[in-house]
């Protein structure tokens, strides 16, 4: 998976997803947008507000259990620094 983050000058955070044809057929793809998006979701309120976030996709994630998917995404919100207070937000 990949991040990528850009701060767009308002109050909110707008998130993108994207899975090419890589990932899968039309089906995979759409199973692996869902899951990344719940993901996301809920950690969203932990998430420095202002920027554009778009998730790229990629073929392993397919497959990938959710724990990795929500490690993943863990892990590259804090590369990024855009968890607030640099905390993290896993349970």
């Amino acid at each position: 998976m990949v991040l990528y983050a850009a701060e767009n000058g308002t109050d909110g955070t707008r998130v993108g997803i994207v899975a090419g044809r890589w990932v899968g057929n039309a089906v995979a793809r759409n199973r692996v947008k869902r899951r990344v998006r719940e993901a996301i979701r809920e950690r969203y309120a932990g998430i420095a507000p202002g920027y554009d976030l778009v998730w790229l996709a990629r073929p392993g994630l397919a497959m990938a259990e959710h724990s990795a998917l929500v490690a993943a995404i863990e892990h590259l919100l804090q590369r990024a620094r855009l968890l607030r207070d640099g905390r993290s937000s896993a349970n």
